[in-house]
């Protein structure tokens, strides 16, 4: 079990970059939905960037709490998930399937997004570190130190995180995006056979959580295809701005 000044430490720098992915990533669900024609978010008062409005108690707080006291290094948490109703929108399979995809979407451009920033810090600061536990350097600044560097490992973590949880989405098991946007893709039989996967999408998830030393499922998401994305986007990025670290 981590310490609990580890862990106090880990929530500074995650906690802003985690809620304003699993928020906007929540928001761009029901701004899809209601852009093709189903305005259920909307008149529920979902459709906004107040994270209150987003907020899941169990999935947003107490589960990334209970992965951070965890031995073991496996990081999910969620949003309450934003209403929609595919009877309102223009053509239910496609614009469903293109509100499934805006979620992650949203992840992935918050990932680029942040990238850039913590490239525009890097180049404007080049004696800025990006180590949690790094020995200030005497060259920085006050200001370096004190500011800049927390808001740039937030900037690094915020990109880890969206890109996590872009990809997690997109495993193909309903109810996650990944799930659905496939559901909307194939056939009606298979497409059939998958919905009515949805029930048991959740313990199947957890089983391969559970099972992941045996399976490497979630492994092969979290320590190939996330590693392998953030670290392009991040060394694309600092390449733009000349960055180095």
């Amino acid at each position: 079990m981590n310490s609990l000044s580890h862990i106090l430490h880990t929530i500074s720098y995650m906690g802003l970059p985690l809620l304003f992915a699993m928020v906007l990533h929540e928001y761009a669900h029901g701004w899809t939905a209601d852009k093709c024609g189903d305005p259920t978010a909307k008149l529920q008062g979902r459709l906004t960037m107040n994270p209150l409005a987003h907020i899941d108690p169990f999935g947003t707080i107490l589960v990334p709490l209970i992965c951070l006291l965890l031995p073991g290094g496996f990081f999910i948490g969620w949003a309450k998930p934003v209403p929609i109703d595919p009877r309102n929108m223009h053509n239910p399979r496609r614009d469903m399937a293109l509100t499934a995809a805006a979620g992650p979407g949203m992840n992935l451009l918050l990932a680029v997004a942040s990238a850039l920033f913590l490239a525009l810090l890097v180049t404007l600061e080049p004696t800025l570190s990006l180590q949690q536990q790094a020995d200030t350097d005497p060259s920085s600044s006050l200001m370096t130190t004190l500011v800049l560097r927390p808001i740039a490992i937030m900037a690094l973590y915020s990109v880890i995180i969206n890109v996590l949880l872009a990809l997690f989405n997109l495993i193909p098991i309903p109810p996650l995006d990944g799930g659905r946007i496939l559901t909307c893709l194939f056939p009606a039989k298979p497409a059939m056979a998958l919905m009515r996967m949805e029930p048991y999408g959740m313990m199947i998830l957890v089983g391969l959580i559970v099972f992941d030393k045996e399976l490497r499922v979630i492994h092969t998401i979290t320590n190939t295809f996330a590693s392998g994305l953030s670290g392009t986007i991040l060394s694309t990025a600092l390449g733009l701005g000349g960055g180095s670290q």
